[in-house]
């Protein structure tokens, strides 16, 4: 197996569209440094010593807003007053201000949005992982060989993923140094405030920003899985890549849609991807847990799966 995934492994790095795509990744990530650093965006905070009182008065603001609209309040905007009362309540008990400097951990935050350009990178290979075979005849050279097509796939899809945690880990350890060197470390540790089932907790922010690059490289997981699904089912590259980055862009806005109205949204793959929304957000249809979502994210990982390795094995490549 090794040696198969060293192969498919070399295969990628043959091509100079791997390469460019990491130029890209870094390139992107260095114009969003020079964009904040020269707008003044990581400039020196204020040391606003009212900031308490300040709090104490956002909080006030955010309770009579929630006691005027009563049970008209929508939920969504609800929940998220509820949390940043706690939040403020929490730094307010344990002399924890809100002024920060910019530094490395904001940058890097800030670059998480360049997750789905990383994603766009890996549900490409996966695309074409599997179809580029089947249109250059090259599978022939593949079956031919006394190795099972289990684990041929299976090579295939491990190299699918391995590339996706690369694209991932260059961008985290890209902003962490661009970061360092544009914008400094902070002067203390700085905890991130983290407010789940009513409670507010501190985390370390660098453990912190790991965890959410990790929720957030999820939905690019299922989709390059589906792309991958796609390219062995059909055979067609062009197909799999195009379907898989709609849906990437699309998939999510149409599923919220469908929520305002229909409570069966949430069992579609888009409403469960995102598990952020249990931590820091609100869940796209109520009642929806983090229970539920990651048993559906599972249920869709298995019939993905399924469908590759089975039509895989039973389809006759000798045309």
């Amino acid at each position: 197996m090794l040696g198969l995934i060293r192969n498919e492994w070399m295969k990628i790095f043959r091509r100079p569209g791997t390469y460019v795509m990491v130029g890209l990744l870094l390139i992107m990530t260095t114009v969003a440094g020079a964009f904040i650093k020269y707008q003044e965006s990581g400039g020196t905070v204020p040391d606003n010593t009212e900031w308490k009182r300040g709090l104490q008065t956002q909080n006030e603001s955010y309770q009579k807003q929630l006691e005027e609209m009563g049970e008209m309040a929508p939920r969504e905007m609800k929940e998220q007053y509820q949390r940043e009362i706690a939040i403020n309540e929490y730094r307010i008990e344990n002399d924890i201000s809100p002024n920060q400097e910019y530094s490395v951990w904001g940058f890097v935050s800030d670059t998480s949005l360049l997750i789905e350009f990383a994603g766009l990178f890996t549900i490409i290979i996966a695309g074409g992982i599997v179809a580029s075979e089947f249109t250059w005849g090259t599978i022939k050279l593949l079956l031919i060989r006394p190795i099972k097509r289990v684990k041929i796939l299976g090579a295939k899809y491990i190299t699918v993923v391995l590339f996706g945690l690369m694209m991932l880990v260059i961008l985290f350890g890209y902003s962490a140094l661009l970061g360092s060197l544009l914008f400094g470390l902070p002067e203390k540790a700085i905890p991130y405030l983290n407010y789940y089932n009513g409670t507010v907790t501190e985390q370390s922010m660098g453990l912190h920003l790991i965890g959410y690059y990790g929720l957030k490289s999820i939905n690019m997981l299922m989709l390059a899985t589906m792309a991958f699904m796609i390219s062995a089912v059909f055979r067609n590259s062009s197909l799999a890549i195009g379907l898989s980055l709609f849906l990437m862009f699309m998939g999510g806005q149409v599923t919220r849609l469908i929520a305002l109205k229909y409570d069966w949204a949430k069992y579609s793959l888009f409403a469960n991807t995102d598990l952020l929304q249990y931590f820091e957000g609100v869940p796209m249809v109520q009642g929806m847990t983090i229970g539920f979502s990651i048993m559906m994210i599972l249920i869709y990982f298995l019939i993905f799966q399924v469908l590759s390795f089975c039509v895989f094995n039973k389809r006759d490549v000798s045309a």
